[in-house]
């Protein structure tokens, strides 16, 4: 793991920070920085840009969660939350809020190298698989625009598919453009003209 992480702590209870920041300094991480109150929280991790976000909880309430949601939301890190109980309540809001890990009663500063480690891992993990949702959605909207156009060349000048998509290929080739941006010029025309 890179020892120029940077890493953010959230605590208000200082002996808990402390095992935490032993933790990580045992673990040869270093660039860390310590927050010890929870008051303006989105605007801080804003300000101070951490990698990771290590939140310690005694028991966290809704409006750390909903903060931790707008960061997870904007910032996008991995978080991992320590508590000391937990509820199915509690936990699928964290994982809704866009906590990466979610501990309970496992404060350990032995353990804080290996839960930073898989609190990344997870993250980077969803984030794959955020995108590559956001992919194949793209890629379904793009063909359903193709379709639409290559309906369009049908109708308006009386050819089949296939010249209908030669049409637009040869048309984006020509032009240097996608056949995505030149079916949905297609579509867009055929709208206003309609």
């Amino acid at each position: 793991m890179d020892a120029e992480l940077k890493i953010l702590v959230i605590d208000e209870n200082e002996t808990r920070a402390a095992i935490l920041l032993e933790g990580l300094c045992a673990s040869g991480l270093t660039c860390v920085e310590w927050l010890k109150d929870t008051r303006g929280l989105s605007e801080r991790i804003f300000r101070l840009d951490p990698d990771v976000i290590l939140i310690d909880l005694e028991d966290p309430n809704r409006d750390v969660l909903e903060q931790m949601f707008q960061v997870s939301r904007e910032v996008r890190r991995p978080i991992a939350m320590f508590v000391d109980s937990s509820d199915s309540q509690s936990i699928s809001q964290a994982v809704d809020a866009g906590v990466s890990a979610y501990i309970v009663d496992g404060l350990k500063s032995e353990r804080v190298r290996s839960i930073v480690e898989m609190t990344v891992s997870r993250f980077n993990a969803f984030s794959k698989l955020h995108k590559e949702l956001a992919e194949a959605k793209n890629a379904l909207q793009d063909r359903k625009v193709l379709e639409r156009a290559k309906g369009i060349l049908m109708t308006q000048r009386g050819i089949g598919e296939g010249e209908a998509y030669a049409l637009l290929r040869k048309t984006a080739m020509n032009k240097g453009q996608k056949i995505s941006d030149i079916a949905s010029s297609i579509v867009t025309a055929s709208e206003i003209l309609g």
